[in-house]
């Protein structure tokens, strides 16, 4: 019995690594995501203001 309780907490102590490095790397995804966009709006607002003049 110990043995087992053993092996069930090896194991969902590795389940839960595995799903805070998942939720890191979905955060770290959303931000590179969210810079991409602003980056990508500042460029249409510049050439939008270069046809413009």
């Amino acid at each position: 019995m110990t043995l087992g309780a053993f092996i069930f907490w090896q194991s969902m102590e590795k389940v839960h690594v595995w799903i805070a490095l998942h939720q890191d790397e979905k955060q770290e995804r959303m931000e590179r995501e969210a810079e991409i966009k602003r980056v990508r709006e500042q460029l249409i607002a510049q050439a939008k203001q270069n046809d413009s003049l």
